[in-house]
């Protein structure tokens, strides 16, 4: 194994990387990926419980509590997106990334998910500690936002957010040289935040119930309950940057000389915002 990606010792087993369990041909099933599958079913048995339940007229208190959570990630959409066409558009995508990102980090909380090994490797890893899933999401969600610039300003218009004549407007063709950057920029801080938290989190998890041995009964719930609340802190910046983006590629006015929201000006405020 390579040594500058795992740090191992007797009691202390740390890899930067997923690692594989098994291989089914030569495609390598890794622990990342088994928790992933189990957090998949976990997510699409939940949204179709209450979705039965809701079209039953039935309720209860656990459908309740994700019915007030996707009425408060809609009210987010409508108040981050100002087109209501569009909202209505993104939300169901937003909505089911937030809710896929936070199980999945939750399932990677759950006591042991690092503990229990297969051949001396751990048989499951958080999905959302995987480097590998964090980029392939934030890729999905940057072509995501470039599909709905394009149905808002056509292929030629949403090009001229990003390229203009620099003989004619030196300055506009700078600023979208930056904006171009900056798309490349946005969907790695997307995938790098998201990974270092849940690494970061599994890693303090497994160092506190070494440090603490025996009182590890005590202080892991402590920490486990505060990892909880960063994997939904990390769920919801994810959804809201996802629409933050896509209203700042839809408000661009790409050629207008006339508006105030230049590219350069959107990318300083995402950056705000992030």
């Amino acid at each position: 194994m390579n040594t500058l990606y795992t740090f191992a010792s007797s009691n202390l087993h740390i890899s930067l990387s997923a690692e594989p369990i098994f291989h089914i041909g030569s495609f390598a099933i890794t622990n990342a990926m088994l928790l992933g599958f189990l957090g998949t079913i976990v997510t699409l048995v939940i949204f179709f419980y209450v979705g039965s339940k809701l079209k039953k007229g039935s309720t209860n208190r656990f459908v309740g509590l994700v019915q007030w959570a996707f009425e408060g990630m809609l009210k987010s959409v409508d108040d981050v997106i100002t087109d209501r066409k569009l909202a209505r558009t993104i939300a169901p995508t937003a909505i089911t990334i937030f809710f896929f990102v936070l199980i999945n980090y939750w399932l990677g909380i759950l006591p042991g998910i690092g503990s229990i090994t297969w051949n001396g490797l751990p048989l499951f890893r958080s999905l959302t500690a995987d480097l590998n899933f964090t980029f392939a999401i934030a890729i999905i969600t940057m072509v995501g936002v470039q599909i709905y610039a394009i149905k808002h300003h056509g292929v030629f218009g949403n090009a001229g957010r990003y390229f203009k004549n620099p003989l004619k407007d030196p300055i506009g063709a700078f600023e979208g040289v930056l904006e171009f950057i900056g798309e490349f920029s946005r969907g790695v801080s997307l995938s790098l935040r998201l990974f270092g938290n849940a690494f970061a989190g599994e890693v303090l998890l497994l160092i506190v119930g070494i440090l603490t041995s025996y009182f590890a009964t005590v202080t892991l719930p402590i920490f486990m309950a505060f990892e909880l609340f960063i994997g939904f802190i990390q769920a919801y910046v994810f959804f809201i940057l996802t629409l933050i983006f896509t209203s700042l590629a839809q408000e661009s006015h790409a050629g207008d000389p006339s508006s105030d929201h230049s590219p350069a000006a959107s990318a300083k405020k995402a950056t705000q915002l992030e």
